[in-house]
């Protein structure tokens, strides 16, 4: 095997062209690692805000942005947390903490799941991000099924059309929890609605409060995923129902926020939030294999399906991320390599 490989590279942060192909050497993998013949990699809003300079990886994980890709297994450590029993050879989807955009990449073997039958790679790189991070705040963190209004409560996705959006989604109506979603068209609440959400609402042209409250009620919703932060989140307090939980994932809308306490305490409200990207391999590890009991044989029955908007080859990855910026995306954006 060739020790170098090509690879897109942030060359200094700003605007999309500054990504470019170059060659690198191709990385080792160290105890409980593998290394990974890409064949594609998903592009997320974290690779945006890493170009822009806003986001650096952690410690010791490689300065190229992906954090999700498909391959083959190549070489590495299989002796240790094998929960699979995966091999060299065997095509996988993983979780990175960077090092996606490239032709190899090296990932802790706990966050390598097999790619599910009947998938094409592009779509299997669809798939780790959205879905460890959707399992882990949705049904983990946010509890959804399991709080006061248990076995089936409600949950609304903020930005429902977008990678995020559309897993969470499908996954929770696939479970049996009612769904609603937020979107900025009609043509994105439209798509909202075929994936399973019992109505979408345009942010930008109706008052998702109101909507909610209307739809439910009065009683509001039990989880809200939200992406967006800032002044949304009093608007979500009030949105919720008794005992809701609010879930954060990212800061869109800025990462100050004022709350009303007394509200927060007569209704039993939880705040909550999280990053996936800096939480530890045993984490994540748990997550995998959570994912492969649960959500696996929901995507190899197609109950759910990773919804992707376009792939485009890796070169273009500057293109990618305009795109995304522009937020013309329902689903995801995938690069792919090419032999």
């Amino acid at each position: 095997m060739t020790r170098s490989m090509q690879a897109i590279e942030i060359t200094d942060f700003g605007a999309p062209d500054v990504l470019k192909p170059v060659q690198r050497p191709v990385p080792s993998p160290g105890p409980g690692e593998v290394l990974i013949k890409v064949a594609a990699a998903g592009v997320n809003r974290p690779d945006v805000l890493q170009r822009q300079g806003h986001y650096a990886p952690p410690p010791g994980a490689s300065d190229l942005p992906g954090l999700e890709v498909a391959g083959t297994l190549v070489e590495g450590d299989f002796g240790s947390d094998n929960a699979f029993g995966l091999k060299p050879g065997d095509a996988v989807c993983a979780l990175l903490t960077g090092g996606g955009y490239a032709e190899y990449a090296v990932a802790p073997l706990a966050q390598c799941l097999p790619v599910p039958a009947g998938f094409s790679m592009a779509e299997a790189a669809a798939l780790p991000e959205n879905y460890f991070t959707v399992w882990s705040n949705v049904f983990a963190r946010g509890r959804l099924g399991h709080g006061e209004g248990a076995p089936r409560e409600s949950l609304l996705v903020q930005g429902g059309a977008g990678g995020i959006g559309v897993t969470a989604i499908q996954l929770a109506h696939a479970l049996g929890q009612r769904v609603f979603a937020t979107a900025g068209s009609s043509e994105k609440c439209a798509a909202c609605e075929r994936l399973g959400a019992e109505r979408a609402i345009n942010y930008r042209t109706q008052d998702f409060v109101a909507e909610l409250k209307q739809a439910t009620g009065g009683r509001g919703v039990d989880v809200i995923l939200d992406n967006v932060a800032g002044d949304y989140v009093p608007r979500e307090m009030n949105a919720l129902a008794e005992g809701g939980r609010l879930v954060i994932i990212a800061t869109m809308g800025g990462r100050e926020a004022t709350i009303d306490a007394g509200l927060l305490m007569r209704r039993r409200l939880t705040l909550t939030g999280s990053t996936l990207r800096n939480r530890p391999v045993d984490f994540k590890g748990a997550l995998a294999r959570e994912l492969h009991r649960v959500v696996w044989p929901l995507l190899e029955t197609g109950k759910v399906r990773p919804i992707i908007h376009e792939i485009l080859p890796a070169r273009e990855a500057a293109r990618a991320h305009a795109d995304m910026e522009a937020s013309v995306h329902i689903g995801k954006i995938v690069l792919a390599w090419s032999d």
